[in-house]
């Protein structure tokens, strides 16, 4: 069972004696050595191969002191990985919103515990993780739920899942030295601490170059990347803002349904242009191009939100029953961009209040909300009639 183990959580070219720990490497400069050097990541780059390992589907090791699991996300477990841990104490750690959904006690709070039936197959992990089938398909109870000891990997582990863009679900099984357990498999180890700390990455800028736009021609176009290995976010500046002015300015989360393929099922296609069309039509502005596609939940949990929907939830609904709160988004990160871009003041585009709310909480002044109502039709109203009783939207 061990070997066995060893070869399903260990790369290939590790057990083929390919890979080498270059934190020892010394340096010879002629008669003398140089300092030891370290290739080892730091604790951003170690986050962000946590993250790249999860979408691949081979677990991590999170640790909390003197407690460690060993997380594999929902979504990309595999039968035979998930076959390795029979006879472990394993368990599915869910959101709170999921769990009101397959009614099962959140004794957590924010999550819940699922121990794993000895009769779980994978088929059984990702049901309970997606909500997809749920009414075709319903999870039938009792499940047990865990309600001893520390929590706290189990929660590290959801935030993992979710800055993956993976679906908010993982299968946490103790291990006693993760430290050991790390290193023998050759996995990426993270503190708990790490995974749940709310501090947004710094922003750094990449390129900047002039960019005509059927707007203005005096269009420009800032790349900024995060230095935890997140999708970069862009910023246009149209025309030549004054940095002591109050700027007009738009914080638009990237739609690919809405904004590159015309989707009816939203108005962000419609306020992407419209945001644009205004700023060219005053001579001056600035969009922020954020990458938080569906709310921050991504693109692929987006189309599950869509295919709930068509079930007949809403939006926000969808949301819950994925596991996701109503808005997974950071708008710190805009906040961020402004401000290394020189503007303090912005006349903001939105009719969300709540996002003028969010600015100000960063540091930045919101002199006007300056509302955008453009996009309605057949097909999204029920979409905007939610957003304005759930989501506060002023439509």
């Amino acid at each position: 069972m061990a070997q066995h183990l060893w070869q399903r959580l260990t790369p290939s070219c590790c057990q083929q004696g390919k890979c080498f720990n270059f934190s020892h490497l010394q340096v010879s400069k002629g008669n003398k050595e140089s300092p030891i050097m370290t290739f080892a990541p730091d604790l951003t780059e170690r986050l962000a191969r946590a993250r790249a390992d999860l979408r691949m589907g081979v677990p991590v090791v999170v640790c909390d002191g003197d407690v460690a699991g060993l997380v594999c996300a929902a979504e990309t477990l595999t039968a035979e990985r998930l076959a390795d841990l029979a006879g472990m104490d394993a368990v599915l750690a869910i959101t709170n919103h999921r769990a009101t959904t397959l009614k099962v006690a959140a004794y957590d709070g924010d999550l819940a515990r699922v121990i794993l039936p000895k009769s779980a197959d994978i088929s059984w992990v990702q049901a309970m993780a997606d909500p997809t089938d749920d009414l075709r398909s319903p999870m039938k109870g009792p499940f047990k739920t865990a309600r001893e000891g520390s929590a706290v990997v189990h929660r590290a582990g959801i935030a993992l899942t979710k800055a993956s863009r993976l679906l908010p679900a993982c299968v946490v099984v103790a291990l006693e030295d993760g430290l050991a357990f790390a290193a023998q498999h050759d996995l990426t180890r993270l503190d708990a601490e790490t995974a749940l700390a709310t501090d947004f990455s710094p922003l750094d800028p990449v390129i900047s170059a002039k960019l005509p736009l059927d707007v203005s021609e005096a269009g420009r176009l800032h790349i900024f990347r995060p230095e935890d290995g997140g999708e970069e976010h862009y910023a246009v500046e149209i025309g030549h803002p004054d940095r002591a002015a109050s700027v007009l300015t738009r914080l638009h989360s990237a739609c690919f349904t809405g904004d590159l393929l015309g989707s009816l099922k939203c108005d962000c296609g419609p306020q992407l242009r419209g945001a644009m069309a205004q700023m060219g039509a005053e001579g001056a502005g600035v969009l922020l191009y954020l990458n938080q596609e569906g709310r921050g939940i991504g693109l692929a949990n987006k189309m599950r939100a869509y295919s709930l929907q068509d079930q007949g939830f809403d939006t926000v609904e969808a949301n819950h029953r994925l596991g996701f709160a109503d808005d997974e988004r950071d708008f710190r990160i805009g906040a961020e961009i402004l401000r290394k871009l020189g503007f303090s003041q912005v006349r903001l585009l939105t009719n969300n209040p709540a996002k003028v709310a969010k600015l100000e909480g960063s540091g930045l002044t919101v002199t006007q909300r300056v509302p955008l109502k453009v996009g309605e039709n057949s097909h999204n109203t029920a979409y905007l009639a939610t957003k304005a009783a759930k989501s506060g939207h002023l439509l």
